[in-house]
């Protein structure tokens, strides 16, 4: 059975036959491009339900005034059965209204299409690599990291429902001072666990989540290391060390329903030779050469600095404002080095790179972009799309102050607290309220209040609302089942419009790689279906239910199956629950 086209689709399809038409008839020049003409629902309502720009992006290169072309445009569009207007505002904008049966068609498309409703084949199978979270292995997660791990996730399921093949990647850094400062951690807590008393002193990782790691060694290795060299301990503490970080880590993610497909580690890709070999290529491609950084700026250069030969990549070829070092004057490797060479290793297998960051690492986005638009360009093809996304800190707040929680940590709150705390689906959501680069506040209070200012709670509750509904209607055996939708009247119209947005809500959220779009559409719609549901309150032929009419309350009941079918794919491509009850 070919599945139907949603709305959007379909009446954009039909704008471009219109256009080809146009062509066609010596209107329009060969070879025109339609890439910038768009379809939206206009700012206002009152103007119509469908608006294009159509005449506006196209009109220069007919050479034409982009009111005569919209004459030409609404000319041919107003032949169409379920256009019943196409009106022309200002400079050449052009508004459509449509008859009823178009929007009927759409809720019927809504539910036979089910989950796959606003499903899209947009991404043509292209691979998108997603790297996200990417915390040191020193600790289990803190909700410094919750706010990129959900939009990253967040991301990798919206990709993937536009048509993408994603591929979720975790980048470890186990090759850094960190980690041998977690292995030195460790070894306290081994000889505490051999008996010894410790006291941890300052520069190490106090949290007691590395007590049970150094019991595990010492019950392995007796004291064979309690008092030997570091040099004979410090690379087996420091492996088993972040193999068991990662595995926390893991049961952390996972307590917020997040996975990935991918970890790849810092160690590993330097002892691979992997770094090596993208020096070598950037160097046979007159990327990196031999050079001398500039002295820091400033009236005068510090009394210690020496002008010292490095090899540099040229990211002034790329907008950067300075060339960097990929080495250290000790010849290890400079943690943009190390990122060059694991960028370069992603876009091997991959069409495009998004890189979720904490927003501390602003000032080096310009240098990552300019090292991966050479690696991905320097033989003459078009540098692969790569986009960095910066998420700002949450602030925890606990009645509008400032919230401390036990902590197993020594000096963070664990995400895995919160989630224990206020439940997966408040997390992820709430996480997703606001854009990722704007401040945001965490109040344990209110993300659990129940009231229309808590976004989580409004869009669930309309869930819940219309799956309490059928239910009340199956009881009393009326079902939505060969309901006559011609029944339904303006008010639910405008509740199906909002509904036909959502695959085109998807479509635009995947482009712009911003999954929280879609936590806005979702609770527009939820708002839209408590407005209408209120109606019900004072006039009770305006509710779901009307026993005397059960042909209206199946035509209702229908339209309730297809708002709540939607607000379900929405809350699923968010890896949130949408609840029976609540």
């Amino acid at each position: 059975m070919t599945q139907p086209k949603t709305l959007y689709a379909a009446y954009a399809a039909l704008i471009e036959t219109v256009l080809t038409d146009l062509v066609a008839d010596g209107v329009l020049p060969a070879g025109t491009s339609f890439a910038n003409v768009t379809l939206e629902p206009p700012r206002d309502v009152s103007h119509g339900d469908l608006a294009t720009n159509a005449a506006m992006v196209l009109a220069k290169g007919a050479g034409m005034n982009p009111r005569a072309l919209a004459e030409a445009i609404t000319a041919k569009l107003t032949a169409h059965p379920t256009i019943t207007s196409a009106d022309i505002a200002g400079p050449g904008f052009i508004n459509l209204r449509l008859a009823p049966q178009a929007w009927l068609d759409e809720l019927q498309a809504i539910v036979q299409l089910g989950d796959d409703y606003g499903r899209s084949t947009m991404g043509e199978g292209r691979k998108v690599n997603v790297e996200y979270v990417s915390a040191n292995p020193t600790g289990p997660m803190h909700m410094g990291h919750c706010r990129g791990a959900v939009v990253g996730d967040a991301l990798g399921s919206l990709l993937e429902f536009a048509g993408h093949e994603v591929i979720r990647e975790y980048y470890v850094n186990d090759a850094g001072a960190q980690v041998d400062v977690l292995a030195r951690s460790v070894h306290m807590r081994y000889c505490e666990a051999l008996g010894q008393t410790i006291t941890i002193p300052e520069g190490l990782y106090p949290g007691d989540y590395l007590v049970p790691v150094g019991q595990q060694l010492a019950a392995e290795f007796g004291d064979q290391y309690a008092a030997a060299p570091e040099g004979e301990w410090l690379i087996l503490f420091r492996t088993r060390a972040v193999a068991a970080m990662m595995d926390m880590i893991r049961e952390d993610l996972a307590t917020l329903g997040i996975k990935h497909d991918l970890f790849s580690s810092e160690a590993e890709l330097q002892a691979s030779g992997k770094v090596d070999a993208s020096e070598a290529w950037l160097r046979a491609h007159d990327l990196v050469y031999d050079g001398v950084l500039e002295a820091p700026k400033g009236k005068a250069p510090p009394e210690d600095w020496e002008p010292v030969q490095l090899p540099l990549f040229r990211s002034t070829k790329f907008g950067d404002d300075q060339d960097r070092p990929i080495k250290k004057s000790n010849g290890a490797w400079t943690y943009f080095g190390a990122d060059l060479a694991y960028h370069f290793q992603k876009a091997q297998t991959a069409d495009a790179l998004v890189d979720i960051w904490g927003a501390d690492h602003a000032g080096t986005v310009k240098r990552i972009k300019a090292a991966v638009a050479a690696l991905t360009s320097a033989d003459g093809a078009p540098p692969k799309p790569f986009e960095v996304k910066l998420v700002q800190m949450v602030q925890l707040l606990k009645g509008g102050q400032p919230f401390k929680m036990s902590k197993r940590s020594g000096n963070f709150v664990t995400l895995a607290d919160v989630v224990e705390m206020v439940g997966k689906d408040v997390v992820r959501f709430t996480m997703l309220t606001r854009k990722p680069d704007a401040q945001m506040d965490f109040d344990f209070d209110k993300v659990v209040e129940a009231s229309k200012d808590n976004p989580v709670f409004y869009v669930q509750y309309a869930h819940a609302r219309i799956r309490s509904t059928l239910r009340k209607a199956a009881d009393a055996g009326l079902s939505p089942s060969d309901a006559d939708i011609a029944r339904l009247g303006a008010e639910e119209m405008a509740l199906i419009a909002r509904a036909a947005q959502f695959p085109r809500e998807i479509e635009a959220a995947a482009r712009a790689r911003e999954p929280h779009r879609i936590a806005f559409y979702l609770y527009d719609l939820a708002a839209d279906l408590h407005s209408y549901w209120n109606l019900g309150n004072d006039r009770p032929e305006k509710r779901f239910i009307v026993e005397q009419d059960p042909e209206l309350t199946a035509a209702r009941l229908f339209l309730g199956s297809a708002i709540g079918q939607v607000i379900k794919g929405g809350l699923a491509v968010l890896g949130v629950e949408a609840v029976e009850s609540m």
